[in-house]
């Protein structure tokens, strides 16, 4: 039987396909009846899942995460669809084609990596010369550069979605650079290539998207700076001059990224550059949720649903 994607079901269906399970929580009612909450994804989408009159036992049987295979019906609720669930079985990952499941950009990696490699090499400056060069050798991270997450719900969650990300705002650079040429170039360039580089080790996506245990523990912004710091030492001791002044104002972009300290940044914007690309990476990643959150959308209205992660319902008409 053909998968039923996530993007294909309307309400008032019935279920009865594979899908994966994510972030499952027992709950309770107001009356104390026990209720599970999950989202069931594929690779379209996902939505939100409700198991009614449900039981300690089955809720600890559910992966978390992992594939399950789902009897039950879909409805409206609120304006949004959800899935009523009946019955919930684990099923074994090897049954499973993982392809129906991991989204995946849309787009050409291949030439998306050349461009990267094209604006990248354009950088002038000896020590991120060397620097993102020393990134782009190293054929491993590469690999996992292509093929991880952007992250894992906010924006850009699917295979390709770190390169994708990475590449829209290495362009977005290359366009408005030019109007503030007083902005070190270089500085931008190479910080927004190497930003979220420490990605590649904190984000799983064999199966499902989750962290690494070293990701959860140190986490991306931490890890990308001990990247830089690790490479930068091999360069050294291949006899290359590493200027510790660039090496700061990299370090700063990396650590100030996130744009405020309760987004996770351990430091401020301080500098233009880090203005540049705290803004570039905001807006690639509000862009991202806003066209996902429309296209995802299943409902008639010219509104989308309640977006929690841009505090806004979202018009979606286009005008004529």
């Amino acid at each position: 039987m053909a998968h039923k994607f996530i993007n294909e079901i309307g309400p008032a269906e019935p279920i009865n396909d594979i899908y994966l399970v994510r972030d499952p929580i027992l709950r309770s009612t107001t009356k104390g009846d026990l209720y599970i909450a999950m989202f069931l994804c594929d690779r379209t989408g996902q939505l939100n899942g409700r198991m009614w009159q449900a039981t300690e036992l089955v809720y600890k049987s559910l992966p978390k995460p992992g594939f399950v295979h789902v009897k039950g019906r879909s409805e409206l609720y609120q304006n949004s669809l959800q899935i009523v669930v009946n019955t919930v079985t684990p099923i074994d990952p090897s049954k499973v084609n993982v392809d129906d499941f991991l989204a995946r950009t849309s787009k050409d990696v291949g030439q998306m990596l050349a461009e990267v490699k094209e604006i990248v090499g354009g950088i002038r400056n000896a020590t991120l010369k060397a620097l993102t060069q020393a990134f782009l050798a190293d054929t491993d991270l590469m690999d996992k550069f292509c093929t991880a997450p952007g992250g894992m719900k906010m924006h850009h969650d699917c295979i390709g979605g770190l390169l994708e990300h990475t590449h829209n705002m290495l362009r977005v650079a290359q366009a408005i650079l030019p109007l503030y040429p007083h902005v070190q170039s270089d500085l931008v360039l190479a910080g927004i290539f190497l930003h979220d580089m420490g990605k590649t080790e904190e984000l799983a996506y064999d199966m499902a998207f989750s962290y690494t245990d070293s990701g959860q523990l140190i986490g991306h912004i931490t890890k990308t700076v001990l990247m830089i710091h690790q490479k930068a030492e091999t360069l050294r001791r291949q006899g290359a001059a590493v200027n510790a002044e660039a090496l700061d104002a990299l370090g700063h972009i990396i650590l100030s990224h996130h744009g405020q300290y309760e987004f996770g940044s351990p430091k401020l914007p301080a500098t233009c550059e880090a203005f540049m690309v705290y803004y570039i990476d905001d807006l690639d990643a509000k862009m991202n949720q806003v066209n996902s959150a429309i296209e995802t959308d299943l409902s008639d209205s010219n509104w989308t649903a309640w977006q929690n992660t841009l505090q806004t319902r979202l018009y979606r008409k286009r005008i004529k």
